[in-house]
């Protein structure tokens, strides 16, 4: 997370004409002072905004970061088991946890497909790897992601038609690298009608409660813009609320602060109005998430899910979302009787 110190976010904050009153964020800083006890330099991401009205529901750097690092909500195993994404396809893959299939994958210059290791050193023997993992499998094209970096960051594809040109692209980067094979998404075309250069996906966060029932707290959906093939908000894409009740999009989404912290009420490629668009499978990607929980009974969990033609798939799971992001989504997650009372009870130290 940038320091808010960063120079453009303080340049997105003065330009910001939607922003309250000098006096008005005067005084609402000082509340926030006094009721978190803390400085509130969150303010600063989102709740400056004249259409934040109820700026005391949303959850403070102090509360966020007692959700993340408490033992009782997130135990070690379940961390390892979320951070490594090989580890992950394979546990999805034994668990029958829907999730996009893992074919191959890289430490360096050693290569497993089927089983198999083999030491990789040229151009031509990488190209001849990769025409041997096409022709068995029913693929065009593969998606490289490396295991442990987020939001978005080393992602990248290669296809069966330009195999010879991208591996020559990319043979160092590879080569030098560590990184999961897995199949390309077939997003559902009702979404690509919205951006079809990313998978934009669904990030859902469940919560254990101490009663022990899984409750599902919020939704948003990211999107990728321009060409990139990665929807994160983080890296320059933005995010757009979901309504639990129905799957349907709220009317407008956000950018992130540091890529101008703007209001968005349609995709800037296709033009496509996100007010009222209902999320294919939104039912069943809940269902799905409510059985991942079952097998990895994490208390506090972002599940990223995306919509193919054939429902919903689980991509990966998050110990540590981006929480300010659901908070806003949600409209100030303090609104949630279940994060009031798990906060409560964190400060209290009852978790």
């Amino acid at each position: 997370m940038r320091n808010f110190t960063d120079i453009s976010r303080i340049r997105v904050f003065i330009k910001d004409r939607n922003k309250k009153s000098f006096l008005k964020i005067i005084r609402e800083i000082f509340i926030l002072l006094i009721t978190k006890k803390e400085i509130p330099f969150y303010y600063f991401k989102f709740l400056y905004r004249k259409d934040v009205k109820n700026y005391l529901d949303y959850l403070s750097t102090k509360e966020v970061v007692a959700i993340g690092s408490s033992q009782t909500l997130h135990k070690p195993e379940y961390k390892s088991l979320f951070n490594n994404k090989l580890i992950f396809a394979l546990f999805c893959e034994k668990a029958s946890i829907n999730s996009p299939k893992l074919i191959s994958h890289n430490f360096g210059s050693r290569f497993c497909f089927n089983n198999e290791n083999e030491k990789i050193t040229t151009k031509e023997a990488l190209v001849l790897f990769f025409e041997k993992v096409f022709t068995s499998l029913d693929t065009e094209a593969i998606f490289f992601r490396p295991p442990s970096e987020y939001g978005g960051k080393g992602c990248f594809k290669i296809t069966k038609e330009a195999l010879i040109s991208e591996i020559n692209d990319r043979y160092e980067t590879i080569i030098n690298g560590r990184f999961v094979h897995t199949e390309i998404i077939n997003q559902h075309e009702e979404i690509n009608k919205i951006h079809s250069k990313s998978v934009n996906t669904i990030r859902i966060i469940s919560l254990i409660t101490s009663e022990g029932d899984i409750e599902l707290i919020c939704s948003f959906m990211r999107f990728g813009v321009g060409n990139s093939p990665v929807d994160n908000a983080s890296s320059g894409g933005f995010f757009v609320g979901v309504n639990l009740d129905d799957g349907t999009l709220k009317p407008s989404g956000l950018y992130m602060l540091e890529y101008g912290g703007g209001d968005i009420y349609e995709h800037p490629d296709s033009g496509f109005k996100f007010e009222g668009f209902k999320i294919p499978y939104f039912e069943e990607a809940c269902k799905e998430v409510i059985n991942a929980v079952k097998v990895i009974p994490d208390r506090f969990i972002g599940w990223d899910i995306a919509i193919t033609q054939n429902g919903p798939l689980i991509v990966e799971a998050n110990w540590d979302p981006h929480i300010f992001l659901s908070d806003y989504a949600y409209g100030g997650l303090l609104k949630n009787e279940h994060i009031k009372k798990l906060v409560s009870d964190l400060k209290e130290g009852i978790i």
